[in-house]
Order: C-alpha cells, then structure tokens, then sequence
C-alpha cells in the first residue's frame, strides 16, 4: 500500500512541477515575462492555477497520509528497558542488570570484566 501510495504522490510532484513551469511570470524575475505563446489567454491562466492548487492539496494528503503511515505500528521502545539477552556488549559476554546504583555503575562493571579477560591480539596501550 506504502509503494502504490509513494508512485502516487511521486506521479503528482512530477505532474504539479510541469504546471508550475508551464505558468506565467507575473513579476519578470528572470526577464522572461512578456511575449505572445499559446498560454497567453486569461483562461489558461486559471486553469493552470487551479490545477496547481489542486495537485498541491494532492502532494499534502499524500505527504501526510505517508507520514501516518510510517508511524501507524511504531511502538516506544528504550535500550535502557530491554533485558540483557537483546543487548549483548562486543566481548560477546551479558551484563547482568543493575541490581544497585544506575546504569553507568552497570557500564563500568561490564569494562571491568572486559579488562580482565585475556587479549586476543596487540592492542594499543592505555594510559591511565
């Protein structure tokens, strides 16, 4: 449904841009403002403008229903919350959950056993 939904609004922004482009410039910014063309009637020009309006409240209903979308089944999660199975520190040894103190007595505990454990190759030293 998302990717129906993203060709969808991508077809729209591609539709909305070549509007935007084909409509004339009221101000001259680039000096391109005067002249004689097909789009010159005063028809055209509403019929460009609505339809400009109209494929923008498209690119925002679909932008917002994408947006909802993306969060419909997001559930909070912390990784402080999580027991110890899911985070598992590199030396591949589990912390054990902080029975007193907080989470940096847990932090130092877990470098602690790191430290004490053999190395496995050269390591840089460690001033201290």
């Amino acid at each position: 449904m998302q990717t129906v939904v993203i060709v969808i609004h991508l077809m729209i922004v591609a539709v909305m841009i070549g509007a935007v482009l084909l409509q004339k410039s009221e101000g001259g910014g680039l000096g391109m403002g005067g002249g004689a063309g097909f789009m010159s009637s005063r028809g055209t020009a509403n019929l460009l403008s609505r339809t400009t309006a109209i494929l923008a409240a498209g690119f925002f209903l679909t932008s917002l229903f994408l947006s909802w979308y993306a969060g419909f089944d997001r559930k909070p999660s912390s990784i402080i919350g999580q027991p110890a199975s899911q985070t598992q520190p590199a030396g591949g040894a589990p912390v054990a959950p902080p029975t007193s103190g907080g989470i940096l007595d847990t932090l130092k505990k877990a470098d602690e056993q790191q430290q004490n454990q053999a190395p496995a190759g050269p390591q840089v030293p460690r001033s201290q």
